[in-house]
């Protein structure tokens, strides 16, 4: 048989996005991309390392991109070593807060694969309301792919059960620097 695979055929589910689960990370062109939006001004994309707190090996990768009338996007990836222990709903929990705390975001979303149940149950679990499937939405690996939509609006989010409010987030203010605002967790951006 030749042509297009469909799509989920001979892949992984959680293989969404246009590079591989194995990797915690995008490939080289995505992190070269988040530093430079990350000196744009104003700036509209954050990429984000994740970590175990107190600790520095990468385990994932978040991105919050944001979008006109205060709405912004997010996506994930982690090491599959560290799948069914509850982070990705921790990670989805601390782009939020990035996007309503400190950005001022009214509304937040994302978009799974529809074969990707994990992420499915993980956007549910963190707050987010299915809102539908947006068709033929993203090409990867050669055919067209359906997403599911989900979102969350501010007066829906509440932060995540033992939430430490007293924390600030860290986000680099330039080269070498950083700078404090608002309320929320300890978060170091890195481009």
């Amino acid at each position: 048989m030749t042509g297009p695979r469909p799509p989920g055929r001979g892949r992984r589910v959680g293989q969404p996005l246009g590079y591989p689960t194995r990797q915690c990370a995008p490939p080289q062109g995505a992190r070269t991309g988040v530093r430079m939006t990350a000196k744009d001004g104003p700036r509209t994309e954050y990429g984000l390392a994740v970590t175990h707190l107190g600790e520095h090996r990468l385990i994932g990768y978040a991105r919050l991109a944001t979008e006109p009338q205060q709405a912004a996007t997010v996506g994930f990836a982690l090491h599959p070593a560290e799948w069914g222990k509850g982070l990705g709903t921790a990670t989805v929990h601390l782009l939020c807060a990035l996007g309503f705390d400190v950005l001022g975001m009214h509304r937040i979303w994302a978009a799974r694969s529809p074969l990707n149940e994990a992420s499915a149950r993980t956007l549910l679990r963190a707050g987010m309301t299915e809102d539908g499937r947006i068709r033929d939405h993203v090409f990867v690996h050669g055919a067209w792919r359906d997403s599911i939509t989900y979102s969350i609006l501010e007066h829906e989010w509440t932060p995540m059960e033992g939430w430490d409010q007293q924390r600030q987030w860290v986000m680099p203010a330039g080269p070498g620097t950083e700078r404090r605002t608002g309320p929320g967790r300890v978060a170091r951006a890195r481009a």
